[in-house]
């Protein structure tokens, strides 16, 4: 309840109660004069009052009296005489309620005469005062109030006036005040009911006011009106857009409408929404201009579209912006502009492209693997460039490429010029994204001639005879090798490089041709022998050499003899007849014809007569022989002589392996340990060697089996378990190691066998059940179901019961044994047993046997026979009366002895203001509140049953009590509206009394006791004990007409409530104020066409704070009079005073308003007043010069450089223009200029592009404004590049050969593109060291003579525009080894195998010597050995260790490599794989003699000789041999300072005609591979972090052995 409501209440109640004491006595006693006219005042009385009005007396007997009206007849309607004739008294009583409202006219008085009925008929004349009380309520004179207003109505005028009457009698009652809701700053509300406006109002902000008004009197009585107020429109605004930026984009190729614009397609309207005038739409420019007409506007609707498509290709930017405009169809002059930012989007309409239609490069043989071979560019004019995939055509496994391009070599095993000299292929670029299109280019990769070949002799022994018939200059033999290398390295020159002592021969160095030098003196029966070494020596840089034996012979006459007793050759098995074993060499000088024939053997073998022997059958290894001897004669019919080919079969993989059958089947348990062996399958094969060896293998199992790869031996490595997998089915591969290899397969089934590892498992882990009481016995209840996945008696299940709780005897329940049915056999009762709960179990038949667990509850059912019962009978309670609706007050405790107590138990109750749940809880209603001052106590019946249906009840009293609350707040009494004091000098000490208020409380005790004060306290006013309102200092009514004061009445309860009411306090004025305009400034503007005689332009409005005619105001001009203007004294407005006809041009019109009031003497203000008058529009806002500007600056400038400057006009002198921006605001700043600055340094690399938007709002009211799109490009400047360190540092060895890798540098390049492409280089000349210009690695040229130098260089990197940088490198190089600290070894791993694992070699050897491990050098041991088969594979690896004090000498490696072997070993097998095997390799072996069987055979041809001469021969022999040996070892030194050539490792192979005889025959490829650049990086950390020598990066060379080795006779 309002407070206006308790007033009424609390007025009411004081009457009534008023009333019922005062009704049975009259308001006054008097007595008639019947002699004479008079008056008698009465009361006064308030209004509402019934009953009698006087007593009166006196009255003559036998005279009567009557009522008459007196001046105002209607009052008798109020009143009426009681008199019976004979009496002397009379009574004057209401006839109805006394209103004091009705008497308005009389202020109140009732009138009204009592005439005696005599002769003289004297009236005594009564005057009854009624009190006005506030007793009705403000009517306002409508429902609804409604007016138009135009959206240019002058600020500070009437708008609309709402009326309200109140009907009370007296001004304290009918006073009233008038607000509105919501309330708006742009009207007030006055308390005459006027609104009046205080702003100017803006159709398109709030085209309609609705209020509700509210009239209220001094008592609160209100009564409310609605009050529409309808902003009519003018046309004084441009059109606008819905935004000033819209953004597009448009696929390139694509033309039609723009479908999607954001943030929303292009709108615009009439600035005026209430008139919205049709809009039309132009294009006004765009931007590139030479798109401008690629695109199209409707002029209706605003759609853009594109007529023309675009390339995006061929565009500068992607991003266009359009200037659109929107005009309005009656006034093209009134525009809006926007900008659509138009993104061309890029369609993959372009394939991508190679810098090159096709490649020709070349790349020398045998580069190693990684190494680039060309970088191949692909561009794509589409955005983005190219994306996709790059691959070679056909797919090569030879070459790659990698995203960026690089070709690399991935098999340098095939870079074979001999072999492939041109290599062919296709790239492919395939784009990722639809339509995936693809561009090819060829590649021509033609390899460059490396010196690889040694020259090679079409015959490992050349033979020639020289006969009687000798001369000078003649041919004997012809040798000829091939080298197939190219240009010089596979030019030959020949040599004899010994065995032409004698001088006999000469060779023709470039054709092989060996002529007679001079004639040989021949022996009869003798055969001399000159064994010639022909070395054949390409033209190489680092030249490559071959030698070959020629064995010359010059008989004399003799008879036809082999030349060796026993020759050796093999065969392969299987090889056609026919196949060529060995050819024998004999001697034949005879006139007569030789026969040469096979004398055993003769089934499988012949001779021709050239002395080959061949095969005349296939030979099969496997079933037959493994060696023949095989007799050989040879006869002229006279003599004849004989020999021995010994004949080896060598054996082929022509057999698979053989199982002993191809299905083998077994079983296994299911709980047998993993590592176990099961079963071992075995194959044989017939061949022998590599290729009868076998590995197997398994196939199927899901991982649970292993075989032996050696033994065949089948073992466990995963457990099984049979209810998972019962079987198993695995394929056992037997493989042999030939090549190609032969395989054979055998089926391995395995059966897994059952045990009893699965416990039975019950269905449920406890069961639940329940049973009425009244169950029969023998019922069957449940049944149990529990399973076991065994097999047989290991998943058959028994049940049983093993315990019952409680216990009982006999038992209560049975449980079946083979079913696991749950039986009754004893009764139920609920009173003694609720709940059985069953320990049951599964038990399976394994042994031992497995036992599940489970659990049964059986709840017993209950049946009702129990009463509830009240934990009382009667309840006393008390409450607040401010207890919350819906709280609880206490809870009613019931019982109930059956099985669920009270719980499904409810409450029969009969209240309107509780409720009772089922629990028992008394709760008050939530709609319900208490109120003690309405009642106090409750009283209620509550019956408690205990079941729905049929339930049980009991009964009990419950009794609330409802205690005070201090609820009530206090309320004032009807105060005057104003409350009036003159004004003057007033103080404590002589106060002015204006009004006692005493406020009243509807509460008991301490919460109805109420104080009254001020709130706050007032220093001029204060409050009597008493409620007298006091003055209590200076009132000036200049300084404050009216003060409004604030009353508190509080009450003493707790918590304390107040009530609060204002009241105002009028004081009395003088005149001593001017008039004040409202606006120091009024402004109008008005087209000519639009103008008209007494046209209203605009309303003058002043006011003056005096009152009465002080206040009243006349207006005038008092400077600027204009003809065209008219103003009205009275009302201040301002109006035309023709049509402007003759007024041809914008015009403004300045002139002084002035105000003055009718004070004595007079005041006045003056005001400017602004009309303009205008041909075209009325438009004046805030705009550009331009939509969009376009600005760019250099990147990296330091913040505050100046982007360029903006500028926009408000269109009239009067207003400023300020500028902010939207977007950026961290980057750019913007002065009130509109120059723009940037804030932050900006880098191009990060962002090329920026687009700000920039708001000018001018200081109109309400304010106008626009926005411009500015561009920003960030210009790219050229940028050093920059060393990722100032300075490197690494170390290398003196002995390092050329090309070996030291360091790598880095730098970048902040720029993007072209620019950031950088060259190295060094800055100075060094005949040492040299850089790579693409990848900046530091390399050795030549180093030999720097030991113990640190050498300091400088690295530059250029870009392509000459800005460089540059950084130090100092090498430190380590003189500390030479070549005779270089131990090496073999390992039977591929050189490039090797090369790939340095790191992880060296790793291992130091951790097994406990040394610090270089490797210098790894090479192949001999020619084409690195494509056999890998047991013949040898490496050579070259070193050197070293410990605290420098190099450690070769020797002590060996010998720890040698004691420590099996540790070597366990750490290279880490590296390589378990094969692995190494050996310590010692200088290459010497030359020894190699002409011991060929003096055997010349010793037997010279028997019949003296022993005197042989001994003598034998003697010189020999000493020449040891001189030369001698000679050869002293040149076989190892000259590690040899800058172009690496170690050296000699191959001698022995020809298949004299095992005994020695020569080289060197074949060494040159292989130099670069370590990957991470490696070396890290190896240059290690060399600067550590104190010890270090290698580097090293290449691995070849080098030809310059060694002569002699045979002589």
């Amino acid at each position: 309840m309002d407070g206006a409501g308790w007033s009424r209440t609390c007025v009411a109640l004081v009457v009534s109660v008023w009333i019922h004491v005062v009704t049975g006595s009259p308001i006054g006693n008097t007595t008639i004069n019947c002699g004479s006219a008079g008056t008698v005042h009465l009361g006064p009385v308030d209004e509402g009052y019934t009953g009698d009005v006087e007593l009166v007396s006196g009255i003559p007997a036998g005279t009567s009296v009557m009522l008459e009206s007196e001046s105002f007849p209607d009052h008798l309607q109020f009143v009426e005489l009681s008199f019976t004739t004979g009496e002397t008294t009379a009574t004057v009583r209401t006839k109805k309620p006394l209103d004091a409202d009705v008497l308005s006219m009389s202020d109140g008085v009732l009138y009204y005469g009592i005439v005696c009925d005599n002769a003289n008929k004297y009236k005594n004349s009564r005057r009854l005062k009624i009190n006005d009380i506030n007793d009705n309520s403000p009517v306002f004179n409508k429902k609804f109030y409604s007016q138009t207003v135009s959206e240019i109505q002058a600020v500070n005028s009437e708008v609309l006036r709402v009326t309200a009457v109140d009907a009370d009698n007296t001004p304290e009652f009918n006073l009233l005040t008038y607000t509105y809701t919501p309330e708006t700053a742009d009207f007030s509300l006055t308390n005459s009911g006027a609104f009046i406006l205080m702003r100017r109002l803006n159709y398109n902000v709030v085209p309609k006011y609705n209020f509700i008004v509210t009239a209220k009197d001094s008592g609160g009585n209100n009564d409310t009106t609605s009050v529409e107020i309808i902003v009519e429109d003018f046309d004084n605004l441009n059109p606008l857009f819905s935004h000033s930026l819209y953004q597009a984009a448009v696929p390139e190729n694509q033309d039609g409408v723009l479908s999607e614009i954001k943030p929303e397609p292009i709108k615009a309207q009439d600035g005026d929404t209430g008139i919205n005038m049709t809009i039309t739409y132009s294009i006004t420019s765009v931007s590139p201009a030479e798109y401008q007409a690629n695109f199209n506007i409707d002029a209706n609707t605003g759609a853009l579209s594109v007529v023309t498509s675009f390339d995006r290709e061929e565009m500068v930017s992607s991003e266009i912006s359009v200037n659109i405009k929107a005009a309005q169809t009656d006034d093209p002059l009134k525009t809006a502009d926007a900008v659509v930012s138009v993104t061309v989007e890029d369609v993959n309409d372009n394939a991508p492209e190679f810098d090159q239609s096709s490649y020709n490069v070349s790349l020398l043989e045998n580069s190693p693997a990684n190494t680039v071979v060309f970088k191949a560019a692909v561009t794509d004019k589409d955005q983005g460039g190219f994306v996709g995939t790059l691959q070679i055509l056909p797919e090569s496994t030879s070459f790659s490429i990698s995203p960026d391009g690089t070709v690399r070599v991935i098999n340098p095993e095939v870079l074979d010029r001999e072999v492939t000299e041109t290599f062919v292929f296709q790239i492919e670029a395939k784009e990722t994204e639809v339509p995936n299109q693809i561009t090819t280019a060829q590649v021509t990769v033609n390899l460059l001639d490396e010196n690889d070949n040694s020259p090679i002799f079409t015959s490992s022994m050349y033979e020639g005879q020289v006969f009687k018939n000798q001369t000078v200059g003649m041919l004997v033999v012809k040798v000829e090798a091939e080298d197939l290398d190219d240009g010089k390295n596979g030019e030959i020159q020949y040599s004899i490089t010994f065995g032409n002592n004698d001088g006999y021969f000469s060779i023709d160095a470039s054709t092989g041709e060996i002529s007679l030098a001079k004639i040989i003196p021949l022996e009869e029966n003798r055969v001399l022998e000159f064994p010639l070494y022909i070395t054949a020596r390409d033209g190489g840089t680092i030249s490559r050499s071959t030698s070959a034996q020629v064995i010359i012979r010059a008989p004399g006459n003799s008879n036809p003899q082999f030349l060796q007793k026993l020759y050796q050759g093999a065969v392969e098995e299987e090889q056609e007849p026919g196949a060529l074993i060995v050819k024998v060499n004999f001697l034949s000088i005879s006139s007569e014809p030789v026969t040469i024939q096979v004398t055993t053997e003769a089934d499988k073998f012949s001779i021709s007569l050239a002395g080959e022997v061949k095969t005349t059958v296939k030979l099969d290894r496997d079933d037959g022989p493994h060696n023949y001897s095989v007799g050989i004669s040879i006869s002229d019919g006279a003599t004849t002589d004989t020999a021995v080919v010994e004949v080896q079969v060598t054996d082929i993989n022509d057999n698979s392996p053989v199982f002993a059958s191809s299905s083998v089947s077994g079983s296994v348990p299911e709980d047998t340990e993993v590592g176990s062996n099961i079963t071992e399958v075995v194959a044989t094969d017939k061949d022998s060697g590599f290729n009868k060896e076998i590995r197997y293998s398994l196939r199927g199992g899901e991982g649970r089996f292993f075989i032996d790869p050696v033994s065949g031996m089948v073992s466990l490595v995963g457990a099984l378990d049979r209810e998972t997998t019962a079987a198993y089915e695995l394929l056992v591969v037997a493989e042999d190691q030939g090549r190609p290899a032969r395989s054979a397969t055998a089926t391995l089934a395995l059966q897994v066998t059952d045990i009893n590892d699965n416990t039975p498992k019950f269905s449920q882990p406890e069961y639940q059940l329940e049973v009425s009481e009244t169950e029969a016995v023998g019922t069957s209840l449940l049944t149990l179901s529990a399973e076991d996945p065994d097999e047989g008696a290991n998943g058959r299940v028994t049940y049983s019961i093993s315990g019952q709780s409680p216990s009982s005897e006999p038992a209560v329940f049975q449980l079946e044994a083979s079913s696991g049915i749950l039986k009754l056999v004893q009764s139920l009762n609920y009173s003694e047993v609720k709940e059985f709960t069953l320990s049951v179990q599964a038990s399976d038949g394994g042994s031992p046997s497995l036992v599940g667990n489970g659990s049964v509850v059986v709840k017993v059912k209950d049946v009702n026979n129990n009463p509830p019962k009240f934990s009382k009978e009667r309840y006393d309670e008390a409450i607040s009366e401010n207890l919350a609706s819906g709280a609880s007050i206490l809870t009613l405790e019931v019982t109930d002895m059956d099985e669920d107590g009270f719980s499904n138990g409810h409450f029969i109750y009969t209240s309107d203001t509780f409720d009772i749940n089922n629990q028992g809880v008394v709760s008050l209603k939530k709609d319900k509140t208490l109120d003690r001052e309405t009642k106090d106590s409750y009283m209620l019946q509550v019956v408690a049953v205990d079941q729905p249906t049929d339930g049980l009840s009991a009964t009990a009293q419950l009794n609330i009590t409802v205690l005070d609350y201090n609820d009530n707040t206090p309320q004032f009494p009807n105060i005057p509206y104003p409350l009036e004091i003159p004004e003057g000098e007033y103080s404590a000490e002589n106060p002015g009394e204006i009004f006692t208020i005493q406020p009243t409380d509807a509460d008991i005790g301490l919460n109805g006791e109420v104080t009254v004060s001020l709130s706050p306290p007032h220093p001029i006013f204060s409050f009597r004990e008493d409620g007298m309102l006091l003055v209590v200092g200076s009132l000036d009514r200049e300084n404050t007409e009216t003060y409004d004061l604030v009353l508190k009445a509080s009450d003493k309860g707790s918590p304390q409530r107040e009530n609060i009411t204002t009241i105002r306090v009028s004081i009395t004025d003088i005149n001593d104020n001017k008039p004040e305009f409202s606006s120091s400034s009024y402004d109008s503007s008005i087209l000519v066409k639009d103008a008209e005689k007494g046209k209203l332009l605009l309303t003058l409005r002043a006011t003056d704070k005096d009152i009465g005619n002080n206040s009243l105001i006349t207006y005038s001009f008092s400077e600027g009079d204009s003809p065209h203007l008219a103003l009205d004294s009275e009302t201040g407005e301002v109006t035309l005073t023709s049509d402007l006809a003759d007024v041809t041009e914008d015009t403004r019109l300045v002139l002084t308003a002035e105000a003055t009031d009718h004070g004595k003497p007079p005041l006045s203000a003056t005001a400017r007043v602004v009309v303009n008058i205008r041909i075209a529009s009325l438009v004046e806002g805030v705009a550009f010069l331009s939509s969009s500007y376009n600005f760019s600056l250099k990147e990296n400038q330091n913040p505050g450089v100046t982007v360029g400057q903006v500028f926009a006009s408000s269109g009239s002198d009067l207003y400023e223009v300020s500028y902010e921006l939207r977007t950026h605001k961290d980057l750019f700043s913007i002065n009130g200029s509109g120059t723009i600055f940037t804030t932050k340094q900006l880098d191009r690399e990060e962002q090329e592009w920026y687009i700000l938007e920039v708001e000018a709002v001018d200081t109109r009211t309400p304010p106008t404004s626009a926005v411009a799109l500015v561009r920003i490009q960030v210009e790219d400047v050229n940028e050093p590049p920059e060393f990722s360190s100032d300075d490197y540092e690494a170390s290398v060895f003196s002995i390092s050969p050329y090309k070996t890798p030291v360091i790598q540098v880095k730098a970048s390049d902040p720029d993007v593109g072209d620019n950031s492409r950088l060259v190295y280089s060094l800055s100075g000349e060094s005949s040492s060291f040299d850089v790579e210009p693409t990848s900046g690695l530091l390399f050795v040229v030549s180093a030999a003579d720097l030991g113990g130098k640190t050498i300091t260089m400088e690295v530059k990197a250029t870009d392509p525009h000459g800005l460089s940088a540059t950084t130090t490198v100092k090498v430190v190089v380590q003189g500390s080894a030479s070549s005779s600290d270089v131990t090496t070894i073999s390992i039977n791993q591929p050189a490039n195998i090797v090369e790939r694992k340095i790191p992880e070699l060296e790793e291992a050897l130091g951790k097994t010597l406990g040394w610090t491990v270089n490797i210098i050098q790894v090479w192949s041991s001999g020619g084409e050995e690195s494509r056999m088969l890998r047991a013949s594979v040898k490496t050579l690896v070259s070193f050197v260790a070293l410990d605290d004090d420098g190099a450690v000498e070769p020797q002590e490696v060996a010998k720890k490599l040698q004691s420590e072997s099996e540790k070597v070993k366990a750490e290279l097998a880490v590296v390589f794989g378990n094969e692995i095997h190494f050996d310590v390799e010692t200088n290459s072996p010497s030359s020894g003699s190699s002409a011991d069987q060929t003096v055997v055979i010349v010793l037997g041809v010279l028997l019949g000789l003296t022993f005197v001469a042989l001994i003598v021969f034998l003697a010189l022999f020999i000493s020449v041999k040891t001189s030369r040996k001698q000679k050869a070892s002293d040149r076989e030194s190892f000259d590690i300072n040899r800058k172009a050539e690496g170690y050296t490792n000699m191959n001698f192979q022995t020809p298949s005609t004299n095992p005994g005889l020695q020569f080289p025959v060197n074949a060494h490829k040159s292989g130099a591979e670069d370590k990957d650049t991470a490696y070396w990086e890290r190896r240059a950390d290690k060399d600067r972090a550590s104190n010890k020598d270090s290698l580097g990066v090293r290449r691995h060379n070849n080098s030809e052995s310059d060694e002569s080795h002699t045979s002589a006779l």
